[in-house]
């Protein structure tokens, strides 16, 4: 196992692995779907209804071969492989890594592409020149504090006309007001918001031609609202957040809509090629 870093024990710090397992194989013995899985492993904001929008930015036929960069539970990888994209995930979180493979293999997805999984450091990808055909960000950018590195390792893992495609978290215009504890983070220190500016401007420095930007923002204050709904509901849910973050959750869940509410932060989509 690699040695523990900060951020990791940030998400590790709660994590249920073991009793998540007896959960999912209690409640669901044939296995679960992707969609029973997402309360635990689309940790992001927009669920699968944003895992969907970024996927059908790429096409297996011609970006088949896909790198999840945070990949977190896997949500996103799975989803992508039940579309037939070749889907590895990498993540600096073992723990993360770890349970993201033992879900993966209680869901039957027989015609799927295989999957794997890499714990790993993106300002270092551990992977050969080219050898992606698209890069993937999903709410992972956030938490690198070297993101110039970051995005000069996707542009060397992706083959010439490789995509890349960010559902992102950027700071807004009112940042200064942003209330911690959040999902990738409990306090500024491991939060490395970007403005939309910023993070644009640091993709064509690295080589990207920018194809599509989109701002999200009021789906994502609909969507998380209506989640806070859900959260807030007495009878407990079979999967929540809460079996990866504790009971930070129900804070963190609040902090997300009033962050979103009073401008923040924001959520972005952005595709780029190179």
């Amino acid at each position: 196992m690699p040695p523990s870093n900060p951020l990791a024990d940030h998400y590790q710090r709660a994590l249920r692995a073991d009793e998540v397992l007896a959960q999912i194989d209690s409640h669901y013995p044939a296995g679960p779907t992707l969609h029973q899985l997402a309360p635990l492993d689309q940790l992001h904001i927009g669920g699968v209804a944003a895992s969907t929008r970024l996927l059908e930015r790429l096409n297996p036929d011609t970006h088949r071969k896909v790198l999840d960069i945070g990949a977190g539970l896997g949500g996103l990888m799975r989803q992508g492989a039940s579309l037939g994209f070749q889907m590895t995930g990498l993540d600096i979180t073992h723990g993360f890594s770890a349970l993201n493979k033992s879900l993966s293999l209680r869901i039957s997805q027989p015609d799927a592409p295989p999957l794997a999984w890499v714990t790993g450091d993106a300002c270092a990808l551990p992977f050969a020149d080219n050898s992606f055909d698209a890069v993937l960000f999903q709410h992972s950018l956030l938490n690198m504090p070297n993101a110039s590195k970051v995005i000069t390792e996707s542009r060397r893992v992706l083959r010439p006309g490789g995509q890349l495609v960010m559902h992102e978290v950027v700071s807004g215009p009112n940042v200064a007001q942003l209330r911690y504890p959040v999902p990738w983070a409990a306090s500024s220190k491991h939060s490395h918001l970007l403005t939309l500016v910023e993070l644009t401007r640091l993709l064509e420095i690295g080589g990207f031609q920018l194809e599509h930007v989109d701002d999200w923002s009021e789906m994502a204050l609909a969507w998380r609202q209506r989640q806070r709904q859900k959260e807030q509901a007495p009878q407990q849910a079979v999967l929540s957040p809460q079996w990866v973050f504790g009971e930070r959750f129900i804070t963190m869940g609040k902090n997300l809509v009033d962050n979103l509410a009073q401008g923040a932060i924001k959520v972005v989509e952005i595709q780029a090629s190179c």
